[in-house]
């Protein structure tokens, strides 16, 4: 019977965790309007990065020659695996990829990307493929017998990320409690035991943007002061605290004008005040999924959104923690690196 002299086991994974730390992969945030690059070693270190507007919208049909033009302008290596997510892998982008259960594990990600090859596109993509990440759709019957439909694409390397930095953090995290994505449509997220137990979406974002460009309120919210002072934070805090008195949303809005009008309030509050009901309401609700003691909630957005949510969330009897999305989105590309097989770049016969 062969044995292995003695210290081979450890000079095998020495040789594997090298291996790896040499390896490097290049991660694509690609969403509707913009994309961000990430080549990153097996450590989640950024070797280099690049964010350019050439998201689903501009580079559609085209999705092939817009990646050879993004590896030729970072220079990337031919033997350099692409990993996408976001809206790319949608209905609309460059391949549709399947929505997962939320019941499969975040740390099974790698086993469910959709490989785009390159003698599929007759682009120039150094002989390699690009894999697809998936998203996540949730179909969750309550005690009601209501089933609530919700789906996410993009965020789910977010929450892979988080739960890398937090049960790798040495506070012994296992990484489970309820995290929120701030941004265009905001993701409020239950992870347990490595899995998400459930989703909820609000189109904060969206209904800001909107709201400040069409409507009743848009030239009052043109007008209103964008930065920061103790009287757009005062603004602010009413704007929770009317979200706080349930108000049905509509009503609340229409009631913003009429503060204006009635010179209930200045017109150059209205902008913050606005963000501060909106954000407000959506914090109510999740709360309300939540069950009213959600703990600490992990933050993942821009140190200026994480500052509203956080106020908001105070004002509410809250606590947010925050991550830097730019750190956590590297940690999930980290694992992915260390994860898929090496081999999967080269393009099939």
């Amino acid at each position: 019977m062969d044995s292995k002299p003695a210290g081979a086991d450890e000079q095998a994974r020495a040789q594997e965790r090298s291996n790896v730390g040499k390896r490097r992969l290049l991660g694509i945030d690609w969403g509707t309007s913009n994309r961000r690059a990430y080549l990153v070693d097996g450590g989640g270190a950024c070797l280099a990065s690049r964010a350019d507007d050439q998201g689903l919208l501009a580079a559609r049909p085209h999705f092939g020659a817009s990646l050879a033009a993004l590896l030729a302008a970072m220079d990337i290596a031919p033997g350099v695996p692409v990993v996408a997510s976001g809206m790319v892998g949608s209905a609309q982008g460059w391949r549709q990829t399947p929505y997962l259960d939320i019941g499969v594990p975040l740390l099974e990600l790698p086993a469910h990307l959709t490989r785009v090859d390159e003698a599929d596109e007759n682009d120039d993509l150094g002989g390699r493929s690009v894999l697809l990440v998936p998203g996540y759709s949730q179909h969750e019957r309550g005690a009601d017998g209501h089933v609530r439909i919700d789906v996410m694409r993009g965020e789910e390397m977010q929450l892979l990320g988080a739960l890398m930095l937090r049960t790798h953090g040495g506070d012994g995290s296992n990484g489970d409690g309820w995290y929120v994505l701030p941004g265009t449509h905001s993701k409020w997220v239950r992870l347990e035991g490595g899995a998400i137990r459930h989703i909820a979406t609000f189109m904060t974002g969206e209904l800001f943007a909107t709201l400040g460009k069409q409507g009743t309120l848009a030239p009052l919210m043109e007008g209103a002061a964008g930065e920061e002072s103790p009287e757009s934070d005062a603004a602010f805090d009413a704007g929770v605290d009317e979200a706080r008195r349930r108000a049905p949303l509509s009503n609340a809005l229409f009631g913003v004008r009429a503060r204006v009008v009635t010179g209930a309030m200045p017109a150059a509050h209205t902008r913050a005040f606005v963000s501060g009901l909106l954000i407000g309401a959506e914090l109510v609700a999740a709360l309300d999924l939540a069950g009213h003691d959600p703990g600490t909630v992990t933050s993942v957005c821009t140190p200026a959104l994480h500052r509203h949510y956080a106020r908001a969330a105070g004002r509410l009897g809250v606590t947010l923690q925050a991550l830097d999305p730019d750190r956590v989105y590297r940690a999930a590309l980290g694992f992915f690196l260390r994860h898929i097989d090496p081999t999967y770049q080269r393009s099939q016969p």
